[in-house]
C-alpha cells in the first residue's frame, strides 16, 4: 500500500508564471555530484536565463547556486539573472588563470578576440605568433577545477606542440572564471556584443538559441566555411546529440558532455510484486500497470514522477518533457510554444492518474522543498519502486562508493529501462521510446581574427585523445560514440544511455522565455497534484503561457 497522505487544497509552493525561477534543486540538496565531461551541465537540468541577454539589468545573484558550468551534474536549477547586463560580472570572468604559462588576462575578452595575432583568419606559418584564448566558467582549485586544469595542463601545451610541428607558432591563454553562471553568461554576452571576447568558449547548450538570436554566435558554416562538415567528429556524434548545438536547423557549436533520462526500478521490489527483472515498458499503460502491482507491497510508493514547483526544473526535465516527447510533441516547435493541446492534456492526465485516481505516487514528496532528496533516499531504502531520473542518479546518488544515497548493492538491485512513448510509435519522430538530455557546447567567436586556427583548437578539444585526457579514470557520458564505447565499457548503465538513449533523445529550446514556460508547466502539475481537473489545469497553463510569449506564439487545440 502507498503511504497515507493528506491533501489540503491548492498547492501553495508556487512560482507564478511570468516570474523567473530561482529554486535550487541540486542532486540531493547542495551536495556536489560528479563532474560532467563538459565541465558544464551534462546531467544538469538548468533553465536558461529568463531575461533576454540584451537586457541592461540583473536579477538576484542567489538563483541557481548549483548551475550550468559547475561540476554539479544533475542539478535541477533555474537561472534568473540577466545575461548581457551592464551591471553583471563585477566578479569578472578570467580574474585567475589555470595551468597556462601564457594565460594572464585579467578579464575575459577585454580586447578583441585574437586582436594581437597575425593573418586574416588562416593559420600562419610566417614565424609570427598567433594568439588565441579559451574561456570557461572554471578555475583551478575551485569551480569546474577539472576542466580548468585540463585546459591548462593538457589542451594548451599539447595544442601548441601540435601546431608547432606544422610550422605554426601559437600562444593560447586561458581566461578562467569561477563565478555564478549568471555572471559568467552576462560578462561573456557583453564581450561578444562589443566585438571582443575569447576565441573559443564553453556555454550551456540551452543558451545556444539565445546567443544565436542575439548574433553573438553564428552558424559554423558561416564562421568556418563549408569545411566544418569535414571534421571527423561529426560521424561519432549522434544526430540527436548534435541537436544540443543546433538552432533553427543550423549547427552553431560542438556538443561536449551530455546525459539521458530513463526509468530506474528496484529489482527486489519488482520480484516481490511478480514483475520481471528485465522490465521494459512499451507504453504509459505498462508503467502504471507495474506501479499498480507494486501497491500491494506495504510501505512502498509504487512510482515517483516529479511534479510541482518545489522540484523546479526536475519536474520539467524528468517528467513533463519526456512525456510530451512520448506524445510526439515538443514544448517549442515551428516557432510556437505548445499550449492547451491534446498532447499536454495527455501528460497532465497521466499525472492525474499517478497522484489522484490511482494513488500510485506520494503527493507529499511533490510539496516538499526537499522532496527530490527524499525520493532519492526512499529509493535507496527500498521504499520507491519506479523513479524517472537522469543517469546522474546512477552516477552520483546511488553510487556505492561516493553517492549521496549510497546503495551497496546498486549494480544488482537497480534496473533501468527506456522511457516509452505513450503508445508504440507515438513518440517524437515516430519513435517507440524517448528521452531528454542536457549538456554544454564549445562555441567559436565569430569575431575571432583567426577563425581557422580557433576551429582547429575547438576540434582539438573534442578529439578522442583530449576527451580521454580530460576524464582520466572517471566514467561519464561524452558526445562521441567512439569515446563512450571505450571509456564506458565497464559501466553497463552509462553504456546503455550512450548506446540506446542518446540516439533518440531531444533537448530543451534554448530561448529566453523557456524558464518562465517551464515554471508554468511545473505549476500545471502542481495544480493536478492538488486536485485541480486536467481541463482546468491545462486552461490555466494556457493563460499563463499567453502572458509569457503572446497569443500569436502559442499552438492550441
Amino acid at each position: 500500500m502507498t503511504r497515507t497522505t493528506t491533501r489540503t487544497g491548492r498547492f501553495t509552493a508556487v512560482l507564478a508564471a511570468g516570474t523567473a525561477m530561482a529554486l535550487v534543486l541540486a542532486g540531493c540538496g547542495s551536495d556536489t555530484p560528479a563532474a560532467s565531461p563538459s565541465g558544464s551541465t551534462a546531467g544538469g537540468d538548468t533553465a536558461a536565463s529568463s531575461t533576454p541577454i540584451a537586457s541592461t539589468s540583473v536579477g538576484s545573484d542567489t538563483a541557481g547556486s548549483d548551475t550550468a558550468g559547475s561540476d554539479t551534474a544533475g542539478s535541477d536549477t533555474a537561472s534568473s539573472d540577466t545575461a548581457g547586463s551592464d551591471t553583471a560580472g563585477s566578479d569578472t570572468a578570467g580574474s585567475d588563470t589555470a595551468g597556462s604559462d601564457t594565460a594572464g588576462s585579467d578579464t575575459a575578452g577585454s580586447s578583441p578576440a585574437g586582436s594581437q595575432t597575425a593573418g586574416s583568419g588562416s593559420p600562419g606559418g610566417t614565424g609570427e605568433t598567433v594568439k588565441l584564448s579559451i574561456s570557461t566558467n572554471g578555475i583551478s582549485g575551485g569551480k569546474n577545477a577539472q576542466e580548468a586544469d585540463w585546459i591548462g595542463q593538457y589542451v594548451i601545451p599539447e595544442f601548441t606542440k601540435a601546431e608547432k610541428a606544422k610550422g605554426v607558432n601559437v600562444e593560447v591563454s586561458y581566461q578562467s572564471s569561477g563565478v555564478d553562471d549568471e555572471k559568467f553568461k552576462a560578462k561573456l554576452a557583453l564581450d561578444l556584443k562589443a566585438g571582443s571576447g575569447p576565441d573559443v568558449f564553453s556555454i550551456d547548450g540551452i543558451w545556444v538559441g539565445e546567443f544565436a538570436q542575439a548574433g553573438y554566435i553564428k552558424p559554423l558554416e558561416d564562421v568556418v566555411g563549408a569545411d566544418f562538415k569535414n571534421w571527423e567528429g561529426w560521424k561519432q556524434i549522434p544526430e540527436a546529440v548534435q541537436g544540443n548545438a543546433t538552432f533553427d536547423g543550423k549547427l552553431y557549436a560542438l556538443p561536449t558532455g551530455t546525459d539521458g533520462r530513463v526509468l530506474f526500478y528496484n529489482k527486489t521490489l519488482f520480484a516481490k510484486a511478480g514483475l520481471p527483472a528485465d522490465w521494459q515498458p512499451t507504453s504509459w499503460d505498462d508503467i502504471t500497470a507495474a506501479a499498480d502491482k507494486l501497491k500491494a507491497i506495504d510501505g512502498v510508493t509504487p512510482m515517483q514522477l516529479n511534479a510541482g514547483t518545489a522540484m523546479g526544473e526536475a519536474t520539467t526535465m524528468q517528467g513533463i518533457l519526456p512525456l510530451l516527447a512520448g506524445t510526439g510533441a515538443q514544448i517549442y516547435s515551428d516557432g510556437k510554444w505548445l499550449g492547451n493541446t491534446p498532447q499536454l492534456k495527455a501528460v497532465l492526465g497521466l499525472y492525474d492518474k499517478v497522484y489522484n485516481t490511482d494513488s500510485l505516487g506520494d503527493p507529499n514528496l511533490q510539496l516538499d522543498a526537499k522532496g527530490r532528496d527524499q525520493s532519492f533516499a526512499d529509493f535507496a531504502d527500498g521504499k520507491i519502486g519506479i523513479l524517472a531520473e537522469s543517469d546522474y542518479f546512477w552516477r552520483s546518488v546511488v553510487n556505492p562508493k561516493d553517492g549521496v544515497a549510497k546503495m551497496a548493492n546498486r549494480n544488482e538491485a537497480v534496473g533501468y529501462a527506456l522511457f516509452p512513448a505513450q503508445s508504440k510509435g507515438s513518440g517524437l519522430r515516430g519513435q517507440d521510446f524517448v528521452s531528454m538530455s542536457g549538456g554544454s557546447v564549445y562555441a567559436l567567436n565569430p569575431n575571432s581574427k583567426n577563425t581557422k586556427l580557433a576551429w582547429e583548437l575547438q576540434t582539438f578539444m573534442l578529439s578522442p585523445a583530449a576527451i580521454k585526457a580530460r576524464l582520466g579514470d572517471a566514467a561519464a557520458i561524452t558526445a562521441r560514440d567512439d569515446v563512450n564505447k571505450e571509456l564506458l565499457a565497464n559501466d553497463p548503465m552509462l553504456s546503455f544511455v550512450a548506446q540506446k538513449v542518446l540516439p533518440l533523445t531531444a533537448y530543451r529550446p534554448g530561448l529566453a522565455q523557456y524558464p518562465e514556460v517551464s515554471a508554468a508547466l511545473q505549476q500545471a502539475t502542481a495544480d493536478i497534484v492538488s486536485g485541480t481537473s486536467v481541463d482546468d489545469a491545462a486552461a490555466a497553463y494556457q493563460d499563463a503561457l499567453v502572458k509569457i510569449v503572446g497569443a500569436d506564439n502559442v499552438t492550441s487545440g
